[in-house]
């Protein structure tokens, strides 16, 4: 795409973005994690190809004014996109990341590819056990053995979804990574599962009250793409297993 033909955001996505970035600058998590939440929750929702907005909305801002900044964005934007394909499907994060190439420039290109060289092996299955540990402690082995049954979700979940997705830290750390799961989750007002990662976020390290303000800017998306989130918990409710 030519640099003279970059198409304006959309005044409505521009004020969501705007209170997502304004409501995380009350917390200690930094001004690169909002629009990680913002990526999954717009994967999860029923306009993936929004995503085209975010991207627009970033990159006009001084931060992304040169080439090589750009480039270092759309890694963690396109790396938020596949860490939610687990989450959300393979599908909407498809539609969402050919939404942010049709607007990106050439020069800005970035043709890296992290997953390569994966293997299924037990490295994998070992960085994928320690992400696991990390979030579920205690309740690891009591999560794992709901599927004792149905034995290819526990090997999904251990090989695919934590081994191959989530526990790759090239380009997302520990904190970005909730930040693709735990929004991707709730976004699909999905119960037991947002249980499970508000409490594994708290588990992070992360204060109730920076928890709070995640559950709440995905509630602001949700009410923007008028999805209802009235099956999920709240973070209070979470405490107690915390």
């Amino acid at each position: 795409m030519s640099t003279n033909s970059q198409p304006a955001v959309q005044p409505r996505f521009q004020t969501l973005f705007t209170e997502l970035e304004k409501r995380f600058q009350a917390t200690s998590l930094g001004d690169d994690k909002w629009y990680i939440l913002a990526t999954s929750t717009i994967a999860a929702s029923p306009d993936p190809e929004s995503a085209e907005q975010l991207y627009l909305h970033l990159i006009s801002q001084p931060a992304y004014s040169t080439s090589p900044a750009r480039q270092a964005l759309v890694r963690r934007l396109r790396e938020a996109l596949v860490k939610a394909v687990p989450i959300v499907g393979v599908c909407k994060p498809i539609e969402a990341i050919l939404s942010i190439s049709k607007v990106e420039r050439d020069e800005d290109k970035d043709y890296t590819f992290t997953r390569k060289d994966w293997q299924c092996d037990q490295a994998n299955h070992d960085r994928g056990a320690a992400w696991m540990q990390k979030l579920y402690a205690r309740n690891t082995g009591g999560t794992l053995n709901l599927f004792n049954a149905h034995k290819d979700f526990s090997w999904l979940s251990e090989e695919i979804t934590y081994g191959l997705y989530l526990s790759d830290r090239q380009v997302l750390d520990d904190v970005d990574t909730q930040l693709v799961v735990l929004p991707g989750i709730m976004s699909q007002n999905l119960p037991n599962e947002t249980h499970w990662h508000i409490r594994g976020t708290r588990r992070l390290g992360l204060p109730k009250s920076e928890v709070q303000v995640i559950w709440d800017c995905v509630q602001l998306v949700a009410q923007f793409f008028e999805v209802k989130l009235n099956k999920v918990p709240t973070v209070e409710a979470v405490e107690y297993d915390v």
